[in-house]
């Protein structure tokens, strides 16, 4: 579910347009839009089941995001994590760190809420 990018919008609202321009794997690319900004993502790992990174540039903030999967009997923890770089970064920190903060929240309580109504 998680690595199907073009299906992100139909269980993140946060997400208004995802794009993989390709199979998962590394190096591929993915065009998507999230709250106004459209941004363009590279797999740089992929683990099936197990773990995706992936990173992009938007409006001079470096992201880097990496997501595990860890199967715990007949449920699935899941693990982020994402860092921002950048001079839009450095002149922002506690706004930017709210920010990213809320974003991962809402980004798991979607991915929860979807995966329990197709357990």
């Amino acid at each position: 579910m998680h690595t199907d990018i073009d299906n992100w919008p139909a269980w993140n609202p946060g997400i208004e347009q995802a794009r993989l321009s390709g199979p998962a794997a590394v190096g591929a690319d993915f065009s998507w839009r999230t709250h106004g900004m459209n941004i363009i993502s590279t797999i740089h790992e992929i683990v099936p089941e197990q773990r995706i990174v992936w990173g992009g540039t938007v409006g001079g903030i470096v992201g880097i995001h990496a997501w595990t999967f860890e199967r715990n009997g007949d449920h699935v923890v899941v693990h982020t994590e994402e860092s921002w770089s950048g001079d839009a970064v450095d002149a922002a920190v506690d706004e930017l760190a709210a920010a990213l903060k809320a974003s991962l929240e809402s980004w798991l309580d979607c991915l929860k809420s979807r995966a329990e109504q197709t357990a």
